[in-house]
């Protein structure tokens, strides 16, 4: 047995995304045949006693439908517009057809607060499991109603893969209208070649990653990956696959061969972790010299000011930053002690110098190892 067919048939709990050009047609309707044979197969996997989630797209497209709206670009408030009134009969339809299976639905409505804050994020996790201990199939969507450039996640790609670590997933599967990522852009080239495995997302197979051109849609290959990148850093397994093909979720568990699968080689993080690594917005840059990095990843020190080169960005205590060498790489993530502010006074200098220099001292360190996450 490959080890993708171990894994797959050893995954237990299991989030499931839907792309909005699975679930509507090109006029922004829904497609309700579709939505019937996912959930079919949804259910039956409720039956092998799989707990699952599904990150649900396609709430702006549905209102777009409804409404007739014919225009592309939509404004923020208009977005939210389409998304409040999609959001409703999305999520009517769902709950109707799982009844007929036996299997109670909620709706879940998440935005990067609830992944920042670390309380918040707390309560999303307790809810999920709780809604999965009762047999419930949690539906969940970005809440654009609300959302704003501050606060959204902007693809529900990236949110599948945040759900799929909040919650310590076994595997995320991703349900798009492609057949997986390609060596080279298949509209464009008709010898591109299928990848089946990816056990590594080096910056070659990011290149290989594309815009979308789809109005209706905000993702694309690129989003696919960075979502691959959260999911394979937790631990977690992800298949990239066509949703269209016939019982198309059974035959992934099974092994077959379908889509790109994305096979992660770490254990899982511990949540706090998790939420440093991927809840947090990045919100500034510490670039570190060859001593620094060395005693991050070969002797698991934390990050003293003495090793820090350069500053960027505009942040203040407690908030997270990106730890990197000087040609760019990104070696850590990492709670700050000190302001971006009070880092351009102490930066370069001795531990023993931060309270000669500022006039007081939070901390020795300027990230602490706990409060750090290595790549």
């Amino acid at each position: 047995m490959t080890i993708r067919r171990a894994k797959l048939k050893n995954a237990e709990k299991i989030v499931i995304k839907l792309g909005t050009r699975l679930l509507t047609y090109s006029t922004g309707k829904l497609n309700l045949s579709y939505i019937e044979k996912i959930v079919r197969q949804i259910a039956d996997l409720k039956n092998q006693d799989k707990k699952i989630i599904l990150v649900s797209s396609g709430a702006v497209g549905a209102g777009i439908g409804k409404l007739g709206i014919k225009k592309k670009g939509l404004t923020i408030p208009e977005r939210q517009a389409m998304a409040a009134i999609g959001q409703g009969l999305i999520i009517q339809f769902y709950e109707k057809i799982f009844a007929e299976y036996g299997y109670t639905v909620a709706q879940i409505l998440l935005t990067r607060l609830d992944f920042e804050n670390r309380k918040r994020f707390i309560n999303a996790h307790n809810t999920f499991e709780f809604l999965l201990n009762y047999d419930v199939i949690p539906i969940v969507n970005e809440n654009d109603t609300v959302s704003t450039e501050e606060i959204e996640l902007g693809d529900n790609d990236q949110l599948s893969a945040l759900v799929a670590s909040l919650i310590d997933a076994d595997l995320l599967i991703n349900l798009t209208d492609t057949e997986g990522l390609y060596d080279s852009n298949p509209a464009l080239n008709p010898k591109a070649k299928l990848i089946p495995l990816v056990s590594e997302l080096s910056p070659d197979i990011k290149k290989l990653a594309g815009e979308t051109n789809d109005s209706l849609s905000t993702g694309g290959m690129i989003t696919k990956l960075l979502a691959a990148e959260i999911a394979l850093s937790s631990g977690i397994d992800m298949v990239i696959a066509n949703g269209q093909k016939q019982n198309v979720l059974q035959r992934l568990l099974d092994g077959e061969e379908i889509g790109t699968f994305f096979s992660s080689s770490s254990s899982q993080m511990k949540s706090r972790k998790k939420w440093i690594a991927f809840g947090q917005t990045v919100k500034g840059i510490i670039v570190i010299d060859e001593g620094a990095e060395k005693a991050i990843m070969e002797h698991g020190k934390s990050l003293l000011p003495i090793g820090i080169i350069e500053v960027s960005g505009s942040f203040s205590k407690g908030e997270t930053v990106s730890i990197c060498t000087k040609d760019g790489n990104e070696l850590a993530r990492g709670l700050v002690n000190y302001s971006s502010e009070e880092l351009q006074l102490i930066k370069g200098k001795k531990t023993q110098d931060i309270e000669d220099i500022l006039g007081y001292c939070y901390a020795d360190e300027i990230i602490h190892r706990n409060n750090m996450v290595i790549y």
